[in-house]
């Protein structure tokens, strides 16, 4: 396989897996080192790739492992949403700024509050926007796993935005 073939095959990847790694290390740093090592091990891989059903799934899952095994090596945090997501309006006033910063901090804490099987699955379909399928692949997780630990993670997001309305 030659670098444009590889090119056209992996890089349209590299945002998402740069987005999961950053969810799971959170550092912009480690998660670039993250997938820079996913880059690399795949590219050793290049000739083995024509075998790979879901070329997306598997760099995913790669990313994921890897971004894992670099938390567990450095003790570190997830990254909030306020950080992978752009949410400043200029056209916006001070005020409702600040509400909203206020309302996507906490958010950001309820999904670090989550477990961490219900934490991954909700960042990778409401964030990643990926299928069941392709969650259950990346996550080793069987797709009634990824339906659950989904219904839950949610359930109990909803929950603890209700309470504190209340």
């Amino acid at each position: 396989m030659q670098l444009k073939e590889f090119e056209e095959m992996v890089l349209p990847f590299k945002n998402k897996m740069y987005r999961l790694a950053l969810r799971i290390v959170g550092s912009v740093h480690e998660a670039e080192d993250v997938v820079q090592e996913v880059m690399i091990k795949v590219w050793k891989k290049r000739d083995q790739l024509e075998n790979v059903r879901n070329v997306e799934a598997w760099c995913m899952t790669l990313t994921r492992n890897e971004a894992i095994d670099a938390t567990r090596s450095k003790h570190r945090r997830t990254v909030g949403i306020e950080t992978q997501y752009d949410m400043h309006d200029e056209s916006v006033s001070a005020q409702k700024q600040l509400e909203t910063n206020e309302t996507v901090n906490r958010i950001k804490r309820y999904i670090d509050a989550l477990p961490e099987n219900y934490r991954t699955v909700v960042h990778l379909r409401d964030i990643e926007e990926m299928s069941y399928d392709e969650i259950a692949e990346v996550s080793g997780f069987t797709k009634d796993q990824v339906k659950v630990y989904l219904h839950r993670g949610r359930k109990k997001l909803r929950e603890q935005i209700l309470n504190f309305r209340k």
